[in-house]
């Protein structure tokens, strides 16, 4: 597949995965703009003469007043919107916004998105760049867009060529290693009443279990476990899952251990279109961190790059002065909390093949360019109207140099009511990086004592 240098200098290209052939590593020459007129992840590194500026490596320092302890305080305490965006003025900026932000400020008169100074914080550790810029020249695309050839770590396509590569770099995107989170997860009701299901989460890449061996599981990308310490109703009640990374070839391994009936099931429903894990149906499996999963339902379109308001460096949603009650609102979050940036964006539109099924038939992705973060994501009903709309809202966790999500949001446009997943603020412990675990810390075995209540 030959592209034109120029779009791909620029990222101004569309191409669309042909079913059956290899794509993904580029020449020698295109990967040497890796930490050249690209950034070593492979987002512009110039900026755009006004708003975006340079890349300069990104927030890799805390700042003052961080004590090391998770506890995440705002970098940009002192800055103020430049301008807001409301329903006064959204159709002057609609071109810089999805169709579904502009419906969201259009739907609720106090939906508004404050606009900052933009601040290219996202960064990686230098052996994730590192590894990333050997990828570009090695990884490919194989078994029509569901594995990934040459493939250990890192990002595998720092240079897209089409839409399924951007969304490769969604799903592999370095996380920090070994995680484990506290994290409340609500559900409101149309008038904004609400209760908090509190999740620990853990997230273990298959290179940083303690007695990983090399060749080790080579279709497994991570390990992940979600038991949940909230309500007391569902207290006790624990999800696994070995995430694999042709899950045409060897479905996602999910197992759920009940807590009521003290037993472990396989959980194939764990998938796709299957309902999220205690989210009112507010949710699909796939919504799980903006998109998640197999990606072969759907055909996957690079529509191109543009410059676009998303959720940035949104250190107010994690104060811990405040209350969950002042964050969930009627609607929407408390959209004064938020804080949007004018970043450049790439825009993946995903159409459902025929024969296929999903509750969603198209889903737009506006992936940022520095994290490979899914920012903004819009999804279409099987009639092609406007259904519901994600935001994640990031942050740099500065300390671990790691882009990820302070919560994401996801509104549906028909019912009036939401989903936010990722609150910490009431939480004790809220983020642990580098945890230590072992091959067995992520075996059906093991769930039972996870679940002990």
């Amino acid at each position: 597949m030959k592209l034109n240098k120029k779009l791909l200098a620029t990222g101004i290209l569309s191409a669309t995965l042909i079913a059956g052939n290899a794509f993904g590593a580029v020449s020698a020459q295109e990967a040497a703009k890796l930490g050249d007129s690209l950034t070593p992840m492979g987002a512009e590194k110039a900026g755009n003469g006004g708003a975006i500026p340079a890349w300069d490596g990104g927030l890799t320092t805390p700042p003052a007043g961080y004590k090391n302890d998770g506890i995440y305080v705002n970098p940009f305490p002192n800055e103020e919107p430049k301008f807001t965006i409301n329903q006064s003025n959204v159709d002057e900026y609609a071109e810089n916004l999805s169709p579904g932000q502009v419906a969201m400020i259009k739907r609720y008169d106090d939906y508004v998105m404050p606009v900052y100074e933009t601040h290219r914080s996202a960064a990686y550790p230098e052996q994730v760049m590192k590894d990333t810029v050997d990828n570009a020249t090695s990884v490919e695309l194989i078994k029509s867009g569901n594995g990934l050839g040459n493939y250990q770590t890192a990002t595998p396509f720092p240079i897209p060529q089409n839409g399924l590569e951007v969304i490769w770099n969604h799903i592999t995107r370095y996380r920090g290693g070994s995680v484990q989170r506290n994290v409340g997860q609500v559900t409101p009701t149309e008038d904004g009443a609400f209760s908090v299901v509190k999740f620990q989460d853990e997230l273990t890449w298959k290179t940083y279990l303690e007695d990983y061996e090399a060749g080790q599981d080579p279709n497994v990308l991570f390990y992940f476990k979600q038991a949940i310490t909230a309500p007391a109703r569902l207290a006790g009640n624990v999800l696994l899952v070995h995430e694999t990374i042709d899950q045409v070839e060897e479905p996602r391994r999910a197992w759920v251990y009940n807590a009521g009936q003290r037993r472990v099931r396989r959980a194939p429903q764990v998938a796709y279109d299957g309902p999220g894990t205690a989210a009112d149906g507010m949710r699909t499996s796939d919504n799980f961190d903006m998109f998640n999963g197999a990606p072969d339902r759907y055909n996957w379109e690079l529509v191109g790059k543009k410059e676009m308001y998303i959720p940035y460096n949104s250190y107010k949603l994690v104060d811990r002065d405040l209350d969950y009650d002042e964050i969930i609102k009627a609607g929407h979050i408390n959209q004064n909390l938020t804080r949007y940036e004018l970043h450049r964006v790439w825009h993946v539109r995903a159409t459902l093949k025929d024969g296929e099924r999903h509750i969603y038939a198209q889903r737009d992705f506006y992936i940022d360019e520095d994290s490979w973060q899914a920012a903004v994501i819009d999804h279409y009903d099987g009639r092609g109207e406007l259904w519901r709309v994600a935001e994640a809202h990031s942050m740099q966790f500065y300390d671990q140099i790691v882009p990820w999500y302070a919560i994401e949001t996801l509104y549906d446009l028909l019912s009036g009511r939401y989903l936010v997943l990722g609150l910490t603020n009431e939480e004790s412990n809220p983020y642990e990086f580098g945890v230590d675990r072992m091959s067995r810390d992520y075996t059906p075995a093991a769930l039972r004592r996870a679940g002990t209540r």
